[in-house]
């Protein structure tokens, strides 16, 4: 098996806006529409508020995630855009990505993290739920929209 390589890009880098295309392509396919309509601002991916990471296998980009700050008090991280090319998943690429999403928020100072996705996404819902989040109340811009499912945890 192959070493899954994790770097920090900027979210606006070429390939960060590819896989971020992609990953809202998924989205599209499963919900319909762009896939997320979600405000994003990549300078809030960019430290010390906010990481984007990219994940590597045998050289290529496969994979990204990345949190922004998460409300008034700077102690909360959101996971924003995490995304696992098809032909990479099952080989522990969205769960690498998860690990260093958390080591970077909790490296920041942030004491918890918060994410939302949607009930149509059965395999991250079993990831987050097997890296120990807990479903907390809905939040943010899918807040009151069906099928959204927030979850949260400690770092």
């Amino acid at each position: 098996m192959s070493d899954i390589e994790i770097r920090v890009l900027r979210f606006d880098s070429e390939v960060a806006q590819r896989l971020v295309r992609a990953a809202l392509a998924d989205l599209g396919t499963r919900y319909g529409g762009s896939g997320d309509e979600t405000p994003v601002d990549a300078t809030e991916f960019e430290p010390p508020d906010g990481t984007f990471l990219v994940a590597y296998l045998d050289g290529e980009p496969v994979g990204c995630g990345g949190w922004r700050s998460h409300g008034d008090t700077g102690e909360a991280a959101e996971v924003k855009r995490m995304y696992t090319a098809p032909a990479a998943r099952g080989r522990g690429v969205a769960r690498t990505v998860l690990a260093a999403v958390e080591r970077s928020a909790r490296e920041r100072g942030r004491k918890r993290i918060v994410l939302e996705c949607g009930d149509r996404q059965p395999e991250a819902i079993a990831m987050y739920e097997a890296a120990g989040y807990e479903r907390i109340p809905n939040f943010g811009y899918y807040r009151d929209a069906p099928g959204c499912v927030s979850f949260g945890r400690t770092l």
